[in-house]
């Protein structure tokens, strides 16, 4: 392998800082006047700006003299490690003529490169080092010398290098291992042809554990067989080797059985043994490296054993996750082994991180089965329970986790009906907390599934009516009261229950009652009352007492239903008055068990209750004013139902029946489409097609069959690179380059942007199209939002007519449409005047950062009350179909469709809800409300609503949907 022809084409392993470039570089006569100065960190300084400058073209040849001169002898350590660079970038050969290169151009001989007379000097330098009686001058030389490409340099120190694999100290030791590999790699058997035998004779004498793992890695890359050899001499001692050399056995086991499967049987009791070792690492990589050799049952039983163990053992939660991939894997093939270990995996659940919860939930509620769901079951009641103690680790994760395990539970009460009836009860203690919607809505579902137990149920749901104090949850429960109460006892029982918690019919506050309610508020806000006075101590003396006096607090024993009524929430009085309703036409149907009186009483003071929701509604001012009028109409509707017999008629059915037959048919609904679902992702998709060519692993070419391909490495490297689709990722690539400059520009400047969740990578073409030499170019970047640069691109030297690629990383910390704009500086070599090149700006769309997701409709409107910033866009398109206008704004989004339509149903209006989640965990939330304009030109209107919780993604997103809504679907 050749080394750098020209300074152009320098390379250096490390990254300078740029502390020597913020003035600009120094001129050559400068860094050599201060490479002969006694100080060493003028040294230090001269030297990083001699290796900066050369690294940007300048050729500096005067400058190895000086270094040879002034610092190839200095004891400074810093300035060894510089001198050690500037051997890797300087030149190291004699810059061919024009006259050879013509000759070689026209079919001569090759160019033949000549050592400058100078490397002997710079050969005896770093042979001096490695014979350096200090360990760590010979450690750091040899370590250079693993950098070193040429074979001029490298022969003559050769000896020496195998001399220091007998040296006492282990860091020399394990470096010169190192270099021998290296060289061995590099130039074959030129220079040392008896490389391997070496490190063989050196593996069996070594006890240093990293030295021992640098020979077995020379082995393993350049001579496999002895490689095994040793490994198979050596297989009961490999655990006591560290875990370095056990990880490199990993790798020669995977390349030897992808290469021949037949060796598999040599590796397996090896592999057995790593899966018990202490290391996390190595357990890790043998349980993968077992599995994608063996699907025996054994095997993989082993493996998901060391999955489950290092799950529960490890506290960095990159890993947990990590390991919940690897078993989400594993469970698609072999989820009957993994229900064996289902109750050690749900042991991660003491996790305090809540998305490691959620997903050993997804993973438990797939391999559930009949055998182990009472277990599991009880398993979720406890973590249950726990949420409602007071403990901290619980309360970390807060509601978020208490809904995760409610849904849980109730996936498995719909699978497995035996254990609904052991689950519901406990869960309904949680009526009264923030995840008490969860729990009414499975209670629902549990009612309707299960008749069962509806008795038990309601009078359950009845005892915890009190407790209620969320408005939706009480609705829920009213609803549940009036749709599944049957029986005369529980009719009775629920229309006196209700009743009380309603108290008087009358939810308007009088004057005196508000100023009291008021009084006490104000009282019970104010701060305590402080009192000083002097008073006189048992000795005589006198000093000063200060007293705090607390307001009492007045307890408030008013009902949380009424409550409720009398803040004035006009839809809660609406469902009461639907549910007393229904209570009072179920007890005339049964004047057996509750006589005519009993019935006429109840339907009287269910009239007397509507009638003060109404003057509720009409009296009181609050955000719901907008359902007065839907509220009188339902509530007038079921005062009619009670008072008029033909009515009673004509509504009684449909009021009794047609509720609980719709909520049926939507919970079956939801069944089939989740059976629908899993079927989908149970089908075998066929991996290869029938037209595909088939590969013959013996009819390979010999360079092939010698790597480390396999029959499935083309998909690997597809699903790796993301390179699946060829055609839509170039089109995708294409439209991220931006052209910064004008094709007449002196230079031209175009930027290809990657964006990688939180950084953006600029690659930046710079093409001078001038006949001069463009020296100190710098392009100067800066940015708007919440984006920083991290790494700005470094000073460069441009030839006539030549390009070159740079590159710059900027940090992005929110979900917000950012700019980046920037300057080009340059100055003219031959005239030595600066030039200033204006970049277009690039404008981060904010598409980049939001990722499609989803949730329930409660967490949803939970999340729409809490965001306070909001975005109102009004629809202005030339789409005139609703379903074509909603699917036009999902795809333009890339947000989640929640509400769940076909495009099949007609109509003239249409609502849904949009979700998304930004890289940063930020929420989006969307809600479309589009109606048809009943006119000849049938144009939609209406508004398109945006929440967040910050203002930069309200406002991008809103920019972004203005943007697109007035396009077609085609667009």
């Amino acid at each position: 392998m050749s080394s750098a022809q020209n300074s152009n084409e320098s390379y250096c392993t490390f990254t300078l800082s740029g502390d020597v470039t913020s003035g600009g570089l120094p001129s050559e006569s400068e860094i050599r006047k201060d490479l002969e100065d006694t100080d060493p960190q003028v040294k230090r300084h001269a030297l990083k700006a001699a290796i900066m400058a050369m690294l940007s073209g300048e050729a500096m040849p005067s400058i190895l003299m000086q270094v040879m001169k002034f610092c190839i002898n200095s004891q400074d350590k810093p300035l060894k490690k510089l001198t050690m660079l500037y051997w890797e970038v300087v030149p190291k050969y004699v810059e061919p003529t024009s006259d050879e290169i013509l000759a070689a151009a026209s079919g001569g001989n090759t160019v033949k490169r000549k050592l400058l007379p100078e490397m002997i000097l710079v050969c005896n330098a770093l042979m001096s080092d490695l014979n350096h009686p200090n360990e760590y001058v010979r450690g750091s030389m040899l370590r250079f010398l693993c950098k070193v490409k040429d074979e001029e340099i490298l022969s003559p120190l050769i000896p020496s290098i195998k001399t220091c694999l007998q040296h006492s100290h282990q860091y020399v030791r394990k470096n010169a291992a190192l270099t021998i590999f290296h060289a061995h790699k590099m130039f074959g058997d030129n220079l040392i042809p008896d490389a391997p035998e070496l490190i063989q004779s050196f593996l069996l004498s070594e006890k240093d554990v990293s030295a021992r793992r640098n020979a077995f890695l020379m082995l393993f890359n350049q001579d496999e067989d002895m490689a095994i050899g040793f490994l198979a001499s050596n297989m009961d001692d490999v655990g006591k080797y560290g875990d370095g050399f056990a990880l490199l056995v990993l790798d020669l086991t995977r390349r030897v059985c992808r290469r021949d499967p037949n060796q598999k049987s040599r590796f397996v009791r090896v592999l057995l043994e790593m899966l018990s070792s202490n290391s996390p690492a190595v357990s890790y990589e043998a349980a993968w490296t077992l599995v994608s050799l063996s699907n025996a049952p054994t095997a993989v039983r082993a493996a998901a054993v060391t999955y489950t163990t290092l799950l529960n053992s490890q506290n960095d939660n990159n890993v947990k996750m990590i390991v919940l991939e690897r078993l989400e894997e594993l469970k698609k093939n072999h989820s009957k082994i993994l229900q064996e270990l289902l109750m050690d995996m749900l042991r991660a659940l003491s996790s305090p991180n809540p998305d490691i919860c959620r997903k050993v939930l997804d993973i438990a509620m797939d391999i559930v089965s009949a055998r182990n769901v009472t277990e599991v079951v009880s398993t979720l009641k406890r973590e249950v329970s726990k949420t409602a103690e007071e403990d901290s680790t619980s309360e970390a994760k807060g509601s978020y986790y208490r809904g995760m395990l409610i849904r849980a539970i109730h996936g498995c009460a719909v699978r497995f009906p035996q254990v609904a009836e052991s689950v519901v009860h406990v869960l309904m203690d949680f009526l009264s907390t923030d995840g008490g919607m969860q729990v009414i809505i499975f209670v629902r579902a549990i009612i309707e599934q299960y008749p069962p137990l509806r008795e038990s149920i309601l009078t359950k749901l009845l005892s915890a009516l009190s407790e209620i104090s969320n408005s939706s949850v009480m609705c829920v429960c009213l609803w549940i009261l009036g749709e599944y109460c049957e029986s005369a006892g529980v009719i009775t029982e629920a229309f006196d229950d209700i009743n009380s918690e309603l108290g008087e019919a009358c939810f308007i506050l009088k004057s005196d009652e508000k100023k009291a309610k008021e009084k006490a508020a104000s009282e019970a806000m104010s701060a305590p009352k402080v009192v000083t006075k002097n008073v006189i101590l048992s000795d005589g003396t006198y000093a000063t007492q200060t007293m705090y006096s607390e307001v009492k607090k007045v307890e408030d024993n008013t009902p949380n239903l009424r409550k409720l009524l009398i803040s004035g929430d006009v839809f809660l009085g609406s469902v009461v008055s639907s549910t007393l309703t229904k209570l009072c036409l179920r007890a005339s149907d049964i004047p057996t068990d509750i006589t005519p009186v009993k019935s006429k009483e109840m339907t009287m003071q269910a009239l007397l209750v509507m009638c003060a929701i109404v003057k509720m509604a009409t009296v009181t001012v609050t955000a719901q004013r907008s359902s007065l009028a839907d509220c009188s109409e339902r509530v007038t509707l079921c005062c009619r139902v009670l008072l008029d017999p033909k009515v009673t008629e004509l509504i009684k059915p449909i009021m009794l029946g047609k509720g609980k037959t719709a909520f049926g048919t939507f919970l079956k609904s939801l069944k089939d489409k989740e059976m629908k679902d899993s079927k989908k992702e149970k089908s075998n998709v066929p991996l290869v097609q029938a037209d595909d060519l088939i590969h013959f692993r013996q009819l390979r070419s010999t360079a092939v069959s010698g790597g480390d391909l396999d029959l499935d490495d083309g998909s690997d490297l597809a699903r790796a690179t993301g390179y699946v689709d060829g055609g839509a990722l170039l089109s995708s690539e294409l439209s991220h380059v931006y052209q910064l400059s004008g094709f007449a520009d002196p230079v031209y400047a175009e930027a290809f942007v990657t964006v990688r969740d939180y950084d953006i990578s600029l690659e930046i073409l710079l093409i001078n199209r001038t006949p001069n030499t463009l020296s100190n170019l710098n392009v100067e970047l800066s940015t708007m939002g919440d984006m920083k640069i991290v790494e700005r691109p470094q000073s460069q030297s441009l030839g006539p007519l030549d390009q070159m690629t740079i590159r710059a990383s900027i940090k992005v910390s929110s979900t917000e449409t950012g700019h980046i704009f920037g300057t080009i500086v340059y100055e003219d070599a031959s005239t030595q005047e600066k030039f200033y090149i204006n970049l277009n700006d690039i404008h981060m769309d904010i598409m980049d950062y939001i990722r499609p997701a989803s949730c329930t409709d409660e967490v949803f409107r939970s999340m729409w009350a809490e965001f306070e910033w909001e975005n109102k866009v009004a629809i202005s398109t030339s789409i005139t179909d609703l379903s074509e206008f909603l699917k036009h704004v999902i795809k333009s989004t890339n947000m989640n469709c929640l509400t769940p339509f076909d495009g099949v149903e007609k109509g003239s209006f249409l609502a849904a809800n949009l979700y998304a989640k930004s890289v940063f965990g930020e929420d989006a939330l969307v809600n479309v409300s589009v109606e048809k304009k009943e006119d000849s030109e049938g144009e939609l209107a209406g508004y398109i609503r945006i929440r967040s919780k910050t203002q930069g993604i309200a406002l991008s997103l809103g920019d972004r949907i203005t943007t697109v809504q007035r396009g077609t679907p085609g667009q």
